[in-house]
């Protein structure tokens, strides 16, 4: 039986590979942790007909002395030349592939970029094993899977030379929902509460490897308190390791990461350029590039703007996480998070966290709004002309002739809109209507915990409201 929770997109790609009367090129990639080769193995129950994992910080030689091994592995009845170079290599597995009995080959090659060391020609080998071999024929998977973003982005996906386009299907492997992180922990005997499940995710985002961590005898603030701030703690010191072992000159990265971490709102290119001190040039579109593609920030548009002014948002909760709380707390009082239960800093921290809760979860906010099939735009807005100076996290800008200005409010009881806030609320519409000089109808929606509280201030301004169960569809 599977246990693979979720991942239906990604199985119905592999299971269409296996179908395919061709032969199939697949990559898999997303950021440490997220479940690449556990996917894989489980997808597939191991049935491979070669298996090779590269190792960090190894040589050339230690990686053909592992690739040999590997063929003495699925081919025992045959001793196998120590290979001179990756051509050999590569070589050797066509002979192998050749004599499988298997009706699908399938090669599965994880951590790729640490098969790639310097001067080696592993690229350039497996570049003439596709075109050369695998290409010409019709049973063939081969499935390379990584970690390292920058390679497998430059190197691979976008490849100027003979691997150029071959890539048949690009995997990018993304955090649980939080529908997925519920099953997740039911299938482990949890009963959290969906407020419990968000506060871990608002902590540690979907990452599968920090989830199974989670100790589920436990409240959701006793297993942050364990994992984040005792000594040893999983996600203590997780942080700079997770940088440095994606990206090549990781420190450029973390100084991008460091400097949104400061911005709720974000920041536009030019403006990470000024706070970063990284030049005005392409090697810094890469940098942001590279962390967009691995799930670390989020790139999305100001509302009737160009992309220029597009910004740029740290959106990995570990991250946000670890730089907010767990930097310099957790080898000074191990209680740090229990003990500040409910503080003013915790109840900042909660609210920004749920609005990224939410922004990772659109798709389930277009679903219980009814508009799954209306074409629409998601974008922030900031008025930066006269008039009161106005921010709006999400604007959905919909197809149907509406606007949903949403408000995204964290809070352990129903939330109540008072006058004062009913005056600020109905400000920031008009505001946004002046501003903008739309003629579309505005809807105000509230997403909150535990839904709003029906008064006269609610009744008169707010057209949907939606909970934390809609954001579990």
């Amino acid at each position: 039986m599977s246990r693979i929770i979720g991942r239906e997109k990604e199985l119905k790609i592999l299971g269409q590979a296996m179908k395919s009367e061709t032969s199939q090129f697949i990559a898999v990639y997303g950021r440490r942790r997220v479940g690449k080769t556990f996917l894989i193995r489980e997808a597939f129950q191991q049935d491979f007909a070669f298996y090779l994992t590269g190792v960090a910080n190894i040589n050339l030689q230690q990686n053909l002395s592992n690739f040999q091994r590997a063929m003495q592995k699925y081919h025992p009845d045959e001793s196998a030349p120590f290979p001179e170079n990756w051509f050999a290599a590569f070589s050797q597995l066509e002979e192998l592939l050749s004599k499988s009995g298997k009706q699908k080959k399938i090669v599965f090659l994880d951590e790729l970029p640490w098969l790639d060391t310097a001067q080696s020609g592993f690229i350039q080998a497996l570049d003439y094993f596709w075109n050369s071999y695998a290409s010409a024929r019709n049973d063939i998977i081969l499935i390379v899977c990584g970690s390292a973003a920058s390679w497998m982005i430059n190197t691979l996906i976008h490849n100027k030379g003979g691997l150029h386009n071959r890539v048949t299907h690009r995997i990018r492997l993304e955090p649980f929902s939080l529908r997925e992180c519920e099953t997740f922990f039911q299938s482990r005997g949890g009963v959290f509460s969906r407020y419990q499940t968000i506060q871990l995710y608002m902590v540690m985002g979907g990452v599968p490897f920090y989830l199974d961590h989670v100790d589920v005898s436990m409240s959701a603030s006793q297993n942050i308190n364990r994992l984040c701030f005792q000594r040893d703690g999983l996600l203590t010191e997780e942080f700079r390791d997770l940088y440095t072992s994606l990206f090549n000159k990781a420190e450029k990265h973390l100084s991008v990461i460091e400097t949104l971490s400061k911005k709720a709102r974000g920041l536009t290119r030019s403006e990470i350029i000024h706070d970063t001190g990284l030049p005005n040039a392409g090697s810094t579109t890469r940098i942001l590039n590279e962390l967009e593609e691995s799930g670390f920030i989020r790139k999305y548009f100001s509302f009737g703007k160009k992309e220029k002014s597009s910004l740029f948002q740290l959106s990995d909760f570990y991250s946000l996480f670890y730089i907010r709380f767990i930097r310099g707390n957790h080898a000074l009082n191990e209680n740090t998070w229990i003990n500040g239960l409910d503080s003013p800093q915790q109840r900042s921290w909660s609210g920004y966290a749920f609005e990224q809760v939410c922004l990772a979860h659109l798709t389930e906010i277009k679903h219980a709004l009814g508009i799954s099939g209306v074409q629409t735009s998601s974008s922030s807005w900031i008025n930066t002309g006269e008039g009161s100076k106005r921010q709006i996290d999400l604007v959905i800008d919909r197809k149907d002739d509406v606007i949903n200005i949403c408000e995204m409010k964290f809070s352990i009881n129903p939330f109540t809109i008072d006058k004062k806030y009913q005056t600020e609320l109905q400000d920031k519409i008009d505001t946004f209507r002046t501003a903008t000089r739309t003629n579309k109808s505005i809807f105000l929606t509230m997403i909150t915990t535990f839904g709003i509280v029906r008064n006269m201030h609610s009744n008169s301004i707010v057209q949907n409201s939606l909970t934390m169960d809609d954001l579990f569809r």
